[in-house]
This record gives C-alpha cells, sequence and structure tokens, in this order.
C-alpha cells in the first residue's frame, strides 16, 4: 500500500492506496510542521489513528509533503519519525509547495501559491519546482494567510479599530480577554494555528465592507510580496491552493487585476488532485 499525506500546519489529509492504484482508505492527524511541533509528536498522533495504526506495517511507499519541511534539516526530523512509525516504507519528504505544484497542474507553467493557515509560493513548469522567496513564518511573513487575517483582527479588536457593530459582534461570540490573547499566542506551540482560527469570524461576515477591505488589503499584500518577484508573473496563470484562496476567491481576483495578474485555479483542498498526479506521473 502507498500514502500520500498533504501536511499543513493544521492538518494532514492522508490517503492511502491499493498497489492498483484503488483508494483504500482517508484519513485526516494534526499538522506535522517542524518549526511548530516536537518531531516526537508525530509518531504519538499517527499512533492515536486507530486507521493508520492497523496499516502502519504494511505501507511500502510513503509521500509526505509538509509546511515546515523546505529545509534539510527539518525534513530530516519528519523522516527519522516517519522511518520509525513506517519501517517496512520507502519514505519520501518533501515541502508543502511541492504538493501544492504537483496538485494545481494543469500541463502548462504556472506561479503556484499556498493560501491557508499560512503562505507560500513558487514556480512550477511541469517538472521543476523554482522557489525565489524564503518562507518567513506567522511572524514576519505568511502574508494573506489565515494567521495573518487573524492577527488583523485581534490587533485591530484589541486597538478600538473595529467598527462598531462587529466589535460588539466580536465580544459576544468569544469573550476574549487580553489576558487569554496574550497566553494563547506567546505560550502556545501552534500559535499560527491559533490566530488561524478567528478567520471564521472575518469568512461568515466577508460581505460586511470593513472586512472587504481589510482582506482585499491583505491578499494584495500577499500578491505584492510572493508573487510579484518573480519575473514570469505578469506572463504565467498563478494558481492557488488552500481554504484563504477559496473562500475569498473573488477578492482574490480582484486584488489580482489591479496588479494585472491573471489567476487561474483555485483548489481548496489539493489532497485529491495530488492523488491524481501521483497516479499519472509518478506512480506509474
Amino acid at each position: 500500500m502507498i500514502a500520500i499525506v498533504d501536511g499543513g500546519s493544521t492538518k494532514c489529509d492522508w490517503v492511502i492506496l491499493e498497489n492498483s492504484g484503488k483508494i483504500h482508505l482517508k484519513t485526516t492527524t494534526l499538522g506535522f510542521n517542524p518549526n511548530i511541533i516536537n518531531p516526537d509528536f508525530i509518531l504519538q498522533e499517527i499512533d492515536k489513528n486507530e486507521a493508520l495504526f492497523f496499516i502502519k506495517n504494511h505501507l511500502e511507499k510513503v509521500f509526505f509533503y509538509g509546511s515546515g519541511c523546505g529545509t534539510p534539516d527539518n525534513a530530516q526530523k519528519v523522516r527519522n519519525e516517519f522511518v520509525k512509525t513506517f519501517p517496512q516504507a520507502e519514505i519520501t519528504i518533501k515541502e508543502d509547495l511541492t504538493a501544492a505544484a504537483y496538485a494545481a497542474y494543469n500541463g502548462k507553467p504556472a506561479i503556484v501559491c499556498i493560501l491557508g493557515t499560512g503562505s507560500n509560493s513558487c514556480f512550477f513548469d511541469g517538472e521543476k519546482i523554482r522557489v525565489d522567496l524564503p518562507s518567513l513564518g506567522f511572524l514576519i511573513g505568511d502574508e494573506g494567510s489565515g494567521s495573518a487575517l487573524g492577527k488583523h483582527l485581534l490587533r485591530r479588536f484589541f486597538m478600538k479599530k473595529l467598527p462598531q457593530d462587529l466589535e460588539q459582534d466580536f465580544r459576544d461570540t468569544y469573550h476574549l480577554t487580553i489576558e487569554e490573547a496574550i497566553r494563547s499566542m506567546y505560550h502556545n506551540p501552534r500559535a499560527n494555528a491559533y490566530l488561524g482560527e478567528y478567520n471564521k469570524f472575518i469568512a461568515e461576515r466577508k460581505k460586511h465592507p470593513y472586512f472587504q477591505n481589510m482582506v482585499f488589503d491583505e491578499l494584495k499584500n500577499f500578491l505584492d510580496y510572493q508573487v510579484l518577484p518573480y519575473p514570469e508573473a505578469g506572463e504565467v496563470e498563478i494558481n492557488f491552493i488552500g481554504y484563504i484562496a477559496y473562500i475569498y476567491e473573488d477578492i482574490l481576483r480582484a486584488a489580482a487585476a489591479e496588479l494585472n495578474l491573471t489567476i487561474g485555479k483555485v483548489v481548496q483542498k489539493p489532497i485529491d488532485s495530488l492523488v491524481d498526479f501521483h497516479l499519472k506521473y509518478i506512480l506509474n
């Protein structure tokens, strides 16, 4: 059996294939970003998943594409845990950008972007992935992401910048104190996911003019920092993977149009397209 895994910072989507290519099962675990968790957590989390626990000794290949795995050191940390967990399997560890490039591929070169809890970008010509820009994480990077939007919301709430209706609505929804927010942001290994959770409040009210403007500005910020520096930006389509790109697609396309950029595919969850790419180009 073969495992194909799309690993975000918040969660991992798993598809287990039989050798024939037929899907055996689908499941999810928490995310395994080595920048924000102790790698020892990986084995524990997999063993908690009953479906994975019972088939882990039967896997022959594992393809794991994970956020935070873009450096050799981080990729090796994850590999070490996967070797322990799947002792019979050939392990492939690559960064989540590779999964995004594969999942968004439509037969022609494109800039491929991730907009989920975090954000990132690359250029994919169908064979090689080129990354021109570093991933700086949620503290000083991740423009346009769920964590960036959550950060905007919390900052504007506590600094009394929200319109009165949104401020009262937020207060009634979360009853959040500054003490709780500080504790959750600065004493939490998954602070980026914590910030990203507040995007739900924005998404449910995305037609509000204030949030329309806030999201537009942040997505334009993403395009400015993570797309425009690519020399191909004005010539090829820009394909997107991730929940943030999906739920704010109309705003994203408007921000891109203002910068004379062309948006191609927008895929909410890459796992199904990622499996298709493996069946067509890798496993065959």
